[in-house]
């Protein structure tokens, strides 16, 4: 027998008011959100990719729900190799990494290690043959990360370099950005 957030998965398509109401339903039942972070890092999951577009729209409301969870979805993200899962949870990195360096108290804590993560699968999402949402969203978290971490902003800016004529206008825009901030 599927759970109660299982067969609200199996019917979540991609249209946004779909992926938003599921959100919602989430929201207004919290307790699904501790099988929902699950979800999102078992890719053997069929509704795996769902989850994480769930997941990317909780946090823009309740970011704060993800602390208790931190050790578990940080150390899972290098599990995540399907693009529908990486992108939204790309996403999600970007968000706590910005809320921690916010210093606010209600801000998320990261530890090192957590940090360490992020940054390892944002630099795995940035060179390896990902679609260009998941990229743009590892450059603006490495370029946030680089302001705390020396090295990092040499070693973006080296990989931007690179693939720069390769990519779409898109990446090409995210990029430009973020190299005039690095300058």
């Amino acid at each position: 027998m599927l759970s109660e957030l299982q067969e609200k998965l199996n019917y979540v398509s991609a249209h946004r008011e779909n992926r938003l109401k599921c959100a919602q339903d989430v929201l207004e039942n919290p307790h699904l959100f501790d099988e929902l972070v699950s979800i999102c890092f078992s890719p053997e999951d069929k509704n795996n990719h769902k989850a994480c577009w769930i997941l990317e729209f909780v946090s823009y409301e309740e970011l704060h729900w993800i602390q208790p969870h931190l050790d578990f979805f940080c150390s899972n993200l290098k599990v995540l190799k399907d693009e529908s899962s990486m992108r939204p949870i790309a996403k999600v990195v970007q968000l706590l990494v910005k809320s921690h360096y916010k210093k606010s108290e209600n801000g998320i804590q990261l530890s090192e290690e957590n940090l360490q993560n992020c940054i390892e699968a944002s630099f795995d999402w940035l060179i390896n043959d990902t679609k260009v949402a998941t990229k743009a969203y590892s450059i603006r978290t490495l370029y946030i990360l680089g302001n705390y971490y020396d090295w990092i902003h040499p070693e973006l800016k080296v990989i931007i370099d690179k693939d720069f004529g390769d990519h779409s206008p898109a990446y090409k825009a995210v990029a430009k950005e973020v190299l005039k901030k690095i300058k």
